[in-house]
């Protein structure tokens, strides 16, 4: 290497440190010059933010996608109230995207459901929106319909069954219970009344209370007529069936007799004090003896459930305003069903 270039060299690498000190100053100047005004004019007894801050508020805001909110999914979309927002968000705290909820409306709707439809079955059962339309929701409906369900019925069966929709078993469950109703319409009826008679186990309770009602003298006709306005005589206990069958045997209907479904269906919603309550309100309010309530409720079963209003004004008006006597009624205990009206 020549002097000359040893020269050269010497002398850059002697301005080398000034020349970095020079660049860094001049970044940190551009660095500065990008912090906005208002935030250097921090007074000096302020609290000072610190270098990250700075930095952070002069550099440019990253966009981010709004986080998916369930509440606000649930009002705007589902039509939910505040209040069962509250409850049903709850069981949805999980959900990150609206994704699944949305397919699930979309197939609510497709059904046939209204927009307050959606929101009845949604703030009953909140997790139906977290299910599989595909392999679940989808299926139900492909094995109902095979089932003879119509798409109005499947959308009733919806709304009554709520949770036990979104179960993979519904359709054998409803299977089952087909021979029994004999239609699908009747089978939605007694849903109505008791929505529990799909929770039940077909091979045990509901199997065995049949076999009872069977053996009790009814025919698969009566059994399925009864169960319709009754269902809880499948879903009950079978001790408590046969409490019901004993009560209507107390009343006057022997088993085999023809007014023994009808005594059935009047018990079933009353406990032994309520029938003995009734028993002395009709021997109080129509002058019967105990051997002409006994008489009265073999003819007519359906005396245990009806109004006390309506009864006392019907006996009042046969035995003040045309003259009958308490034995005749008795005989006739049907005259107390009529409307006044008709007379």
């Amino acid at each position: 290497m020549s002097k000359s270039s040893r020269v050269i060299l010497g002398c850059i690498g002697g301005h080398r440190s000034q020349f970095l000190a020079a660049a860094a100053a001049a970044a940190m100047l551009r660095l500065w010059s990008s912090i906005p005004t208002h935030i250097l004019s921090y007074p000096a007894t302020s609290h000072v933010p610190s270098l990250h801050r700075l930095i952070s508020a002069a550099a440019p805001a990253i966009s981010r996608s709004p986080r998916f909110a369930v509440e606000d999914y649930l009002i705007a979309t589902c039509g939910l109230t505040p209040a069962q927002t509250v409850k049903a968000s709850r069981k949805l705290r999980h959900l990150k995207s609206p994704s699944k909820p949305d397919a699930v409306v979309t197939f609510l709707a497709g059904l046939g459901l209204s927009t307050a439809d959606v929101a009845a079955v949604v703030a009953k059962d909140p997790s139906l929106l977290c299910a599989d339309v595909e392999k679940t929701l989808s299926s139900s409906v492909a094995g109902l319909t095979g089932l003879g369900f119509s798409r109005s019925e499947i959308a009733r069966l919806v709304l009554l069954g709520r949770e036990r929709f979104r179960s993979r078993s519904v359709v054998s469950q409803l299977q089952g219970y087909l021979p029994l109703f004999g239609s699908s319409e009747n089978l939605l009826r007694a849903i109505v009344f008791n929505t529990n008679i799909l929770t039940y186990n077909l091979e045990t309770t509901v199997k065995n209370n049949l076999v009872f009602l069977r053996d009790c003298g009814l025919g698969a006709c009566d059994i399925a007529k009864l169960c319709v306005s009754v269902p809880r005589m499948l879903t009950a206990n079978t001790e408590r069936v046969r409490a019901m069958v004993a009560c209507a045997e107390g009343v006057g209907a022997p088993l085999g007799s023809p007014m023994f479904k009808h005594a059935l269906r009047a018990v079933s919603f009353l406990s032994e004090e309520k029938i003995a309550a009734r028993v002395e309100f009709l021997k109080k309010t129509c002058r019967w003896s105990d051997a002409e309530v006994g008489i009265a409720l073999s003819k007519s079963p359906a005396l245990l459930a009806s109004s006390e209003d309506k009864l006392q004004r019907a006996s009042e008006f046969l035995i003040s305003e045309v003259g009958l006597v308490p034995a005749y009624t008795a005989h006739r205990p049907a005259m107390l069903s009529y409307s006044l009206e008709s007379w």
